[in-house]
């Protein structure tokens, strides 16, 4: 048995996935410890600790969603039309981040550093710099895209076998996993191999050195995609949707355990309790993706009026709204407001300010929906006419 129509629960899923992007990315500028593009003038431990928690799972979740997208676009179009269109939804929006929407981040960053010239004057010159951080072209935030796009056209000839009469016999060897707790398995690869990477490189975003990351969310993805396919493996994670956690809360209270005592193990080899260390938090993130699957498939399986529209809107609020937080913390950095009010007002302007974009100039348009990604917008039908209307000349001597 396989699932072949939308599961409304992986909708659900993805909007609260990009809200915690959202609550993420507005708490960077107020974090204490982490860099970003723009700093506040006074920082927040306790919005670290908050974005310690999201920034565990939030991209795996992601990824795992993307993948059972993947699965979904495959029922109805060859390996060739799958490409097409992932080309059109992913690449097209990068490009136009890349050009529009990523720039004036870069920008208000080199003025915090001291540049003094206007946007304009940066953006002429800023194909020449080279790659950020050294030069100015980034893709910033959108390396979600860009890894989601590299990850379909590597995996598009193995999906489309998956879905072939003698991938689905090899999706049903799976079954076996689908009792007790033994899917679980699925994460074992990606703990290994990214407890031994992690320890000797670190995460970079530019896709052609991040040889830690790059296969550690493809795993997540692939993950995605087998789950969806084999609807017996879903159901095990609903099932053991209190073990996941469980064991997800118990791995975090021990990391931060050993983070709040200075126990963790710092960068760079460090024999059997690096690697320990490492590979419990891929468990962790593991484990609270599981935990998101497994209750949002018991509980979030529901339509709603409003799921529609949010599910378009999601797509282009990701793309705009880092920009809309690094633009309104240039101006807040320095002013002297309490964090709290700060980190409050950044989510809920920035939230106004992308759906308005969204809602106003994107989402009418069809230009703006194709370099946004979006799909064509549905065609409305034409109203029937009132019954009363509709008089046959000929029954009217009946």
């Amino acid at each position: 048995m396989q699932t072949t129509y939308r599961q409304t629960y992986l909708d659900w899923l993805r909007i609260i996935a990009i809200a915690g992007v959202l609550f993420f990315h507005s708490a960077m500028p107020y974090v204490a410890e982490w860099g970003w593009h723009i700093k506040n003038n006074a920082t927040s431990h306790a919005l670290l600790e908050m974005n310690d928690f999201l920034h565990r799972f939030r991209m795996p979740l992601l990824f795992f969603i993307s993948g059972t997208v993947s699965y979904y676009m495959l029922q109805s179009r060859s390996g060739g039309g799958f490409l097409g269109l992932r080309f059109r939804r992913l690449f097209v929006p990068l490009l136009v981040g890349v050009l529009v929407i990523v720039p004036p981040q870069v920008y208000l960053e080199r003025v915090t550093q001291g540049y003094k010239g206007n946007f304009w004057d940066f953006y002429t010159a800023m194909f020449s710099t080279g790659a950020y951080p050294k030069g100015n072209m980034s893709w910033h935030h959108l390396w979600f895209i860009c890894y989601l796009l590299a990850y379909d056209i590597l995996c598009a000839p193995l999906f489309v076998w998956l879905g072939s009469p003698k991938g689905k016999q090899w999706l049903q060897k799976l079954n076996p996993l689908a009792s007790g707790w033994w899917v679980y398995i699925l994460m074992v690869p990606s703990v290994v191999s990214h407890a031994f990477l992690s320890r000797m490189y670190q995460q970079t975003g530019d896709l052609i050195h991040d040889y830690a990351y790059f296969p550690y969310y493809l795993w997540f993805l692939l993950a995605g995609f087998c789950c969806i396919a084999n609807p017996l493996l879903m159901d095990s994670l609903e099932r053991n949707r209190r073990t996941s956690f469980a064991i997800a809360f118990a791995s975090l209270m021990l990391i931060n355990y050993l983070r709040w005592n200075k126990l963790e193990p710092g960068y760079g080899w460090q024999g059997l309790q690096g690697w320990s260390y490492t590979a419990l938090a891929v468990v962790c993130a593991w484990m609270w993706v599981f935990t998101a699957i497994g209750y949002g498939k018991r509980y979030l399986q529901k339509k709603s009026r409003v799921l529609d529209y949010v599910n378009e809107a999601v797509y282009p609020f990701y793309i705009l709204h880092q920009t809309v937080i690094v633009i309104l913390t240039f101006y807040l950095a320095n002013l002297q407001e309490d964090i709290g009010l700060k980190y409050i007002f950044t989510v809920l302007v920035t939230f106004f300010i992308s759906m308005s974009i969204f809602h106003l100039y994107i989402r009418p348009y069809p230009v703006m929906r194709f370099l946004f990604g979006m799909k064509p917008a549905k065609r409305k039908k034409a109203p029937e006419k009132a019954a009363t209307e509709i008089v046959l000349p000929e029954m009217s001597n009946v």
